[in-house]
């Protein structure tokens, strides 16, 4: 059976509820956030259009994953889903895109966690080799971090987003009482129809908002994740939207659109002008902590989904291999020095350009995963594949899952042509792999 459960040791210790809901929310909080103000400066009161529909489709994503995790508790998350549904080659489909997305959006999250640390370290923006040193550096940290075990890694996840999480609140809350309606006024500055506006701002709002099904992945490794796990994806992605629109609205609302948009550390300059050059530095802080936390985070699941696919079969088993601690080191170095090499290549001058596209590349290759998930869900229901006593759902499911497709696969095409198109060379471009994997699975059986 293609979604049979593949047995393999588990730590003794696993993540619990507060552990997998801060996988969630500190997977969600990251560079992101923190400089997403900037970025939607141009779209004015639009970007509150786009705020709405990505938070909506966030949280029907998020339901959708909860049932799934509901009905089959098992290691991998979205490929585990896609392969119980529709098979092995789409399972590993799902596989190879959510993880050659992870360790393409930690590049994008480890220089991001660079700049930040820019703001106390001027040198740093003026020095490639030291900033590349050291974003390589915090590679390295998360991974040997990861590399002592889930509860090592789940612990930092759980104090960074914390400490993250507090300064969005305060800035939202404290901050609403300066709000200046006229910053979202005209409602649409960008210059675009109103529709392309809106998919725009949309697009940039979903950045923020990818990892809501990040407490998935490593599910076998969770304490009772039938229960755990789908609270977790929907607390976390509720708590994580309502306080990520709250803040970045007040932002926008209080730094004058012309400092705004060329601003490198929004959330700074809207504390700064609120309660001084103190205060902006501590929000600057907050920043440096929200990507170290999102990098360790997304180090966690880029070992996690490498390991379970291996462990499926779809992957090479060396990638399921355990260490003392109950990690998959291998997954995790070997992902890493992808990781490494990418970040290099954006020091090199030459290809900054191709770099900063690896973020809309990133994006539409989570897409993939949504999109399969989505119709995942019903195609088990159509099946009458759920297991035995498992709740059946109503109409009411089957709307959240077609609405979330729907969603997912507006996003996809807002993502750019590009990004499309180079999303689809890339889940093309794992088919060897796949071919090999068969190949080898034949040889084994003779």
């Amino acid at each position: 059976h293609p979604g049979a459960p593949v047995s393999s040791p588990l730590p003794t210790r696993k993540l619990g509820f507060w552990m997998c809901t801060a996988l969630v929310v500190g997977n969600m909080i990251g560079s992101g956030t923190y400089l997403m103000p900037a970025s939607l400066a141009p779209y004015g009161g639009v970007s509150l259009l786009g705020w709405l529909i990505t938070a909506t489709g966030s949280v029907l994503l998020a339901l959708v994953f909860a049932r799934l995790s509901q009905w089959m508790a098992r290691s991998g998350g979205p490929h585990a889903f896609t392969r119980a549904a529709f098979g092995d080659f789409a399972g590993f489909i799902v596989a190879w895109s959510y993880w050659v997305a992870c360790w393409t959006g930690n590049a994008a999250i480890a220089v991001g966690f660079v700049g930040s640390l820019a703001k106390f370290f001027p040198g740093i923006a003026q020095s490639a080799k030291l900033g590349a040193g050291l974003s390589v550096a915090s590679v390295w940290v998360c991974t040997l971090i990861n590399v002592r075990g889930l509860r090592t890694a789940g612990w930092v996840q759980l104090a960074t987003t914390v400490l993250k999480y507090i300064p969005l609140v305060v800035i939202g809350l404290m901050g609403f009482m300066h709000l200046r309606p006229a910053a979202f006024t005209p409602f649409n500055p960008s210059g675009q129809p109103l529709l392309s506006a809106t998919s725009t701002a949309m697009t940039l709002t979903l950045w923020a908002f990818l990892g809501l099904e990040c407490a998935t992945v490593p599910a076998g490794n969770v304490e009772d994740p039938t229960r755990t796990v789908p609270r977790a994806t929907v607390m976390g992605t509720v708590v994580t939207a309502v306080a990520m629109v709250i803040a970045c609205s007040t932002v926008m609302a209080i730094v004058p659109r012309a400092q705004l948009a060329d601003s490198t550390a929004p959330f700074a300059d809207a504390a700064t002008l609120l309660w001084g050059r103190t205060a902006g530095f501590v929000m600057g802080g907050a920043a440096v902590i929200a990507c170290f936390g999102a990098l360790n985070g997304w180090t966690l699941v880029q070992g996690q989904v490498a390991q379970a696919a291996a462990e499926d079969g779809l992957f090479p088993p060396v990638l399921a291999k355990l260490n003392g601690n109950d990690a998959p080191a291998f997954a995790l170095v070997s992902t890493s020095v992808l990781v490494s090499t990418l970040v290099l290549s954006n020091y090199t001058g030459s290809l900054v350009k191709v770099f900063t596209f690896v973020i809309l590349l990133s994006t539409a290759a989570n897409l993939v995963p949504y999109l399969f998930c989505a119709m995942a869900a019903l195609q088990l229901l159509v099946r009458r594949a759920l297991p035995e006593g498992a709740e059946v759902p109503g109409p009411g499911f089957v709307a959240v899952a077609l609405l979330a497709f729907v969603y997912a696969l507006w996003a996809f095409g807002g993502s750019g042509r590009e990004s499309v198109y180079w999303g689809s060379i890339l889940m093309l471009g794992g088919l060897p792999l796949h071919v090999y994997m068969n190949w080898r699975q034949r040889a084994a059986e003779g």
